[in-house]
């Protein structure tokens, strides 16, 4: 059964799947996809093209799938495509991708984002991954898996952040971020090991441990990146949590963090 509210508007040319309720006001544009047990609790918008899977939540004053803000784009009928069990706060806003990049904003799954925060185009968002409240995503940004931001951090354009990574509230973020730190501050610079996210995530012992000692090489010694990079330990590079450390330091960032 699929609930419509009287007051909602939905595209005929939409496909809402089985147990889909959607709430007083919303408005479902067309060629939108929603998934099983999707809930758009009321005055909120989903745009198409869109494709969203299952049991998400979008709460009021909510707009996904909004042409991009870019002033290139002209009308072109790029897309969204969001996973499962998201939850969208009041007021976020989440734009469609441009012909410039692959053409599509992609969300993982299992992410909390907050009221008032912004995912431009052509961004890519992993998994678990939580944006606080005002947080600000710039186009084709890459954003790894289980990463979190405090309230009203802001990421440039084209920057990516590796997984496990902490923004702290109000960070203005202009170079890539490595996984598993903290960053802080306006122009932000890693201040720490994420010891606490790494805990939460289930990060074993033994590789905590490790990326403890990585990260006295990589960042604490007053080394150039590249010499490092190569100064760390065998033993400690064979950990597969230090490998994807290092392996984002020596650039190949988007292979890592991009489907």
């Amino acid at each position: 059964m699929i609930d419509i509210h009287p007051t909602a508007v939905v595209s005929p040319r939409a496909k809402l799947a089985v147990d889909v309720a959607v709430g007083p006001l919303c408005v479902v544009g067309d060629d939108v996809e929603i998934g099983p047990r999707c809930r758009l609790l009321a005055s909120c918008m989903v745009l198409g093209p869109t494709r969203m899977g299952e049991d998400n939540v979008v709460h009021p004053y909510a707009v996904l799938g909004g042409d991009p803000q870019d002033r290139s784009h002209a009308g072109a009928a790029t897309r969204l495509e969001i996973g499962a069990r998201n939850v969208f706060r009041e007021h976020v806003t989440v734009h469609r991708g441009t012909v410039k990049d692959r053409g599509t904003t992609l969300l993982g799954s299992d992410g909390l984002f907050m009221a008032g925060a912004h995912i431009a185009h052509d961004t890519v968002i992993g998994d678990g991954v939580t944006l606080a409240n005002g947080t600000l995503l710039g186009g084709h940004v890459v954003v790894g898996d289980r990463v979190t931001t405090g309230g009203r951090a802001a990421i440039a354009p084209f920057v990516r952040i590796g997984e496990g990574a902490f923004i702290a509230a109000g960070a203005m973020v202009e170079i890539d971020v490595p996984p598993f730190v903290i960053v802080a501050g306006d122009r932000a610079r890693v201040r720490a090991l994420n010891r606490v996210g790494l805990r939460r995530q289930g990060v074993p012992d033994g590789s905590r441990r490790a990326l403890a000692a990585a990260f006295r090489t990589l960042f604490v010694n007053a080394l150039p990146r590249s010499e490092s990079i190569r100064a760390v330990p065998e033993d400690l590079a064979r950990d597969p949590y230090v490998q994807k450390l290092v392996g984002f330091l020596a650039g190949d960032a988007r292979r890592q963090l991009t489907p």
